[in-house]
């Protein structure tokens, strides 16, 4: 729920029509993202306030009955097609190319999706690369099977250097100076884990992936090939927050951080 605070930035960025040529989306990011090339501003926002409550969209009783904490179907149909549609029209043709990462449970590895109009299968890729380990079932796209895109590529910026994206905005949801720990009681992730353990390798290993991306991207910054939005503070609200004003809290936050730093942004992108 931290993504709230990326909405947050995204809907200045449409509101003051700031578009790219292209973007990456991890976890959140990913289904939280997809509205700025749908270009719905506030949707994110909506329907988390909206349903943050109901057991269908996220509760143990979901995690009990479907293997998953988030519910599928309601989270990845039922709310898309009916609750607050999903604008795939307008997704398939805004011209910004939207990339999708998540962590094939094979391999441990990284693998990244194009979308294209926001059907089922662009849908399936948001459902994996948002499904959290152990509280979520892997999911099968075209025979592999996969899990959150963050345990292996936490922060998308690499990827899209390597397609040709010189030039980057990067969103974090962490203030400056942040560092990730290692994990206390891994065992108990790897035993939850045992029938995947590369992806068990790549959760014992992530704080390393993810400090190593955060040094990185400062470099980026302090060279002027990248532009960084992070919050201010620590947005200090949970994975799974269902306080509607708490939502509300950290969108606002976003917005607050993406006008401030906003004329930065124009001449970044000049």
């Amino acid at each position: 729920m931290r993504g709230l605070f990326t909405c947050g930035v995204i809907d200045v960025f449409m509101e003051n029509d700031i578009r790219f040529e292209g973007a990456a989306g991890i976890s959140a990011g990913a289904v939280f993202g997809c509205n700025y090339k749908s270009r719905q501003i506030g949707r994110p926002l909506r329907y988390n306030k909206k349903y943050c409550k109901d057991p269908r969209y996220c509760s143990y009783r979901s995690l009990i009955k479907t293997g998953d904490l988030y519910g599928a179907d309601f989270c990845y149909r039922e709310l898309p097609d009916v609750l607050d549609p999903f604008d795939r029209k307008t997704f398939k043709e805004d011209p910004m190319e939207f990339y999708i990462g998540a962590t094939d449970v094979k391999t441990g590895k990284c693998v990244f999706h194009k979308c294209s109009d926001g059907g089922e299968k662009d849908i399936r890729w948001m459902q994996a690369s948002a499904s959290m380990p152990i509280v979520s079932r892997p999911v099968e796209i075209d025979g592999n099977y996969y899990l959150d895109g963050g345990i292996a590529d936490s922060i998308p910026y690499a990827y899209m250097e390597s397609i040709g994206y010189s030039r980057n905005v990067i969103i974090l949801t962490q203030p400056k100076g942040y560092l990730k720990h290692k994990r206390k009681a891994s065992w108990l992730m790897d035993l939850a884990l045992r029938k995947y353990p590369a992806v068990a390798e790549g959760m014992a290993n992530r704080h390393e992936m993810y400090n190593r991306q955060v040094k990185e991207i400062e470099e980026r910054e302090e060279k002027g090939t990248a532009f960084v939005i992070r919050p201010p503070e620590p947005i200090g609200i949970g994975r799974t927050e269902s306080d509607p004003d708490e939502l509300e809290r950290a969108y606002q936050m976003g917005r607050s951080e993406a006008l401030r730093v906003l004329p930065g942004l124009k001449v970044f992108l000049s």
